[in-house]
């Protein structure tokens, strides 16, 4: 049975991303930049609710809010993570090697992103994770047990 996941959490992790996203398009830190990959590759890897801002959201946020009206599948969002980590990446990569224009392109789309989610519940990297899967449905799909 795959995870199951307030939809709010990916929600709250997109307004922190939105807010570093914009801030090293300001600064063009790539210290910055280069830990916000380490937050999405935690999202990826270990999970969101095992992420920075998952536990944040965890911690300082959802005790203070009534039950969500429903659960959703982690895969997707965690998929969204991954997408956002190629994009930091590559971010990363074109800073240190001084192609800043390619940095910034790469960073304003995770902005984007991050910010469609953050202000609309429009989660892109979900909508193309369940393209994919409607494209290629017989591709093995792992998820996460719950525990």
């Amino acid at each position: 049975m795959p995870t199951r996941i307030d939809p709010r959490g990916p929600r709250f992790a997109a307004t922190l991303t939105t807010v570093v996203l914009a801030i090293v398009l300001v600064t063009g830190s790539v210290w910055l930049l280069a830990l916000q990959g380490l937050v999405f590759a935690a999202g990826a890897v270990l999970g969101l609710q095992r992420a920075p801002y998952g536990l944040l959201y965890a911690t300082l946020v959802r005790p203070r809010l009534g039950p969500p009206g429903e659960l959703e599948d982690a895969t997707p969002p965690r998929f969204a993570q991954a997408v956002g980590l190629v994009f930091a990446v590559a971010g990363v990569i074109a800073l240190a090697a001084g192609l800043t224009t390619v940095a910034y392109v790469a960073v304003g789309a995770a902005l984007a992103a991050a910010f469609l989610n953050a202000a609309f519940g429009f989660c892109l990297g979900c909508e193309i994770y369940l393209a994919f899967r409607r494209l290629f449905p017989s591709t093995p799909h792992t998820t996460e047990v719950a525990s």
